[in-house]
């Protein structure tokens, strides 16, 4: 598939990792339909695709929430006239121990408003954006892919019984999705990041970035243009489908 003039949806595309891709396929001709419930960040970010040489437009929506996607791919549709891929990339985080003791009384749980909360937009609005792009695409006759945000956390990490549960859910849908999508021209890929340079990260005491960074067999955490770039290159290769890439440095070997 050529980027050039295709019609990319990103959620998350306000900021962070969705930002990051945003800005390198506008670079490369894509034009953009960033998702995201801020619309000052979504304005900067689609300032930034413009910047780049690229059309963007913005659109608020809650991905956990159904009448917001149905409504949300079907203005993508009516403004750009076609959809190519989607980057199913909004996620939040609500870490905790499942359960903590001290001195043996228990001390803290993690609460069902956490586990639900991920769950809702980290699995279910995957799915329902993929659902709808996917619906989009094929009663629009367009052809491309849809890539799945997932992590290296996918494999299970201490204090995300919630994000990794999502996050294997997600890696879950890629082969499915590219095996009943395949007879329309769609495909389906992942990426599992592991450390990214991020906002988030960015705010971490040093010591604890210096030891997070330490456990990386390439001794730095990755960049979000190195995610971008994965992510430029399924859409590009038509013959991928139906697995994850993991960018991780080989942290998860």
């Amino acid at each position: 598939m050529k980027l050039q003039d295709s019609v990319i949806a990103i959620t998350g595309g306000g900021q962070g990792l969705g930002r990051a891709m945003s800005e390198y396929l506008a670079a490369k001709g894509a034009r953009v339909a960033l998702i995201d419930l801020a619309q000052d960040k979504l304005d900067e970010s689609a300032e930034a695709c413009r910047a780049a040489g690229s059309e963007a437009k913005t659109y608020v929506c809650n991905v956990a929430k159904e009448e917001d996607v149905e409504r949300t791919f079907q203005a993508i549709i009516a403004d750009f006239g076609q959809l190519n891929g989607l980057i199913n990339n909004a996620g939040i985080l609500r870490d905790g121990l499942m359960v903590k003791f001290k001195d043996g009384k228990l001390d803290k749980r993690m609460e069902l408003s956490q586990w639900q909360s991920v769950i809702d937009v980290n699995l279910t609005g995957v799915f329902l954006c993929g659902r709808e792009a996917a619906t989009r695409m094929i009663e629009n006759g367009d052809q491309g892919a849809i890539i799945n945000i997932a992590s290296i956390s996918r494999a299970g990490n201490m204090g995300q019984s919630n994000y990794s549960a999502a996050k294997a859910g997600v890696s879950a849908l890629v082969p499915v999705w590219a095996k009943e999508l395949a007879r329309y021209g769609i495909r389906c890929m992942g990426i599992a990041p592991g450390f990214i340079e991020t906002e988030m990260t960015a705010s971490m005491k040093p010591e604890a970035l210096e030891k997070m960074t330490a456990g990386i067999p390439l001794k730095r955490m990755g960049k979000p243009e190195e995610i971008a770039s994965a992510a430029a290159f399924i859409f590009e290769n038509d013959y991928v489908s139906g697995r994850m890439i993991e960018v991780d440095g080989a942290l998860r070997l």
